[in-house]
């Protein structure tokens, strides 16, 4: 199962509700392309709700971090929301920790692009 990603605007927040699988392939295609078709729009703040994201390879770690470099290039935010055990693990052990801001209450994410 690759991923699925749900888009949805929250003022003028766009969140993206991602479930399944980061990896080689669709899933970080998936979310590569989710990301530039936002940023072309002038969607500068973005918030990835990963809650139900089950696995992420070392690709989709890079289709996180190119996602990054993209919106922050374009003068926009993207933050992430509602990581997994496996996911927070993954991150803290790349250290990529610390180059993301990562929330776990929804509402205090949105209020956090103000």
């Amino acid at each position: 199962m690759s991923v699925t990603i749900n888009s949805r605007q929250v003022g003028d927040v766009t969140v993206l509700d991602c479930a399944g699988r980061i990896t080689l392939g669709e899933g970080s295609s998936a979310l590569r392309d989710g990301i530039r078709d936002l940023v072309g729009k002038g969607n500068k703040k973005i918030l990835l709700n990963l809650a139900e994201i089950s696995y992420i390879d070392s690709s989709g770690i890079g289709e996180l971090v190119s996602s990054f470099t993209t919106v922050s290039n374009s003068g926009g935010a993207l933050k992430l929301l509602n990581l997994t055990k496996r996911v927070q693990d993954l991150l803290q052990i790349t250290k990529l920790y610390t180059v993301f801001e990562v929330l776990d209450d929804e509402a205090a994410a949105l209020r956090s692009f103000a």
